[in-house]
């Protein structure tokens, strides 16, 4: 019975801070806490102008381990060994039927009935380049955000049945500009940023306004927005490389193997971390 009793609950703290999730018993280390879908989410931008490969619609990385420290080191001949610790797949992704994007296969049956995600890839794709690029021209690494997740907002009203229900269920999250201090909730609302973003909604009007939106693509709108995806915004660190290191402690290897493998795998750390290469392989969600 205990199994099917709640474990989470979410509470209302206050105006300024909105939600928060509290325990209702004592968690262990390792203990699934909660899973869920989030309501959007996108790649980080530069990491995904880096090259690291992930699902469009899931965020799962597409590139096996061995092609990760490839990259995130420079030594494009690299040959990682114990291969059977990568659980990255080659046959594992597919491109997508509605747009370039690649898929992981485990996504196919959730969006040949996600008419979100058809929407949005049939129709928008590719006229993202210049909001995309205007993004990372006044964002750069560490990315805390990302444009996308604003665009796909607005995608999933745009399509919604009910628009007005779709568009409360975001209002719900904390959008203030300013907290109580009147310090900014997130530093793209600072002045130094004010030409850029009226450049973002500019573009983003060009794109996906919408006539039951129009509060969300005024000046002040597009500003909550931003405070939104700033304040919920959640993310995610995934590393194929990391996952095959991990892998590796199960191995059943000699002492004089394990410390070889040590030796091997602290190398390969500093290697990445001399390089110029964005070792944190990271997307961004919104729940």
């Amino acid at each position: 019975m205990e199994d099917y009793l709640p474990r989470v609950e979410v509470r209302v703290i206050d105006d300024e801070k909105g939600k928060g999730l509290f325990a209702l018993h004592k968690f262990n280390k390792g203990d699934m806490i909660f899973e869920e879908r989030p309501l959007v989410c996108a790649q980080f931008l530069w990491n995904q102008a880096y090259g690291y490969l992930a699902c469009d619609y899931c965020m799962r990385p597409l590139e096996t381990a061995e092609e990760n420290v490839r990259r995130l080191t420079g030594i494009l001949d690299l040959v990682l060994p114990y291969p059977e610790c990568c659980e990255i797949k080659k046959d594992d992704y597919i491109e997508c039927p509605y747009c370039e994007f690649l898929l992981s296969r485990t996504s196919l049956g959730a969006i040949s009935s996600s008419s979100l995600y058809i929407f949005f890839a049939r129709k928008y794709s590719a006229s993202f380049d210049q909001l995309q690029d205007a993004w990372r021209e006044m964002h750069y690494p560490p990315e805390t955000a990302s444009i996308m997740l604003i665009a796909r907002m607005i995608a999933t009203v745009k399509q919604a049945k009910d628009k007005g229900g779709a568009a409360h269920l975001f209002s719900q999250f904390c959008h203030k500009t300013k907290s109580k201090n009147g310090d900014i909730s997130h530093k793209l609302l600072g002045k130094q940023f004010q030409v850029q973003v009226e450049h973002l909604r500019q573009l983003i009007i060009k794109g996906l306004q919408d006539e039951d939106l129009l509060q969300w693509f005024t000046a002040d709108g597009f500003r909550s927005l931003i405070a939104l995806v700033g304040t919920n915004g959640q993310g995610i660190g995934t590393s194929a490389f990391g996952v095959w290191v991990k892998n590796c402690d199960s191995l059943d290897l000699s002492l004089e193997e394990q410390e070889k493998l040590n030796l091997y795998i602290h190398n390969l750390y500093e290697r990445i971390e001399s390089g110029n290469f964005p070792f944190s392989d990271l997307k961004v969600l919104m729940y």
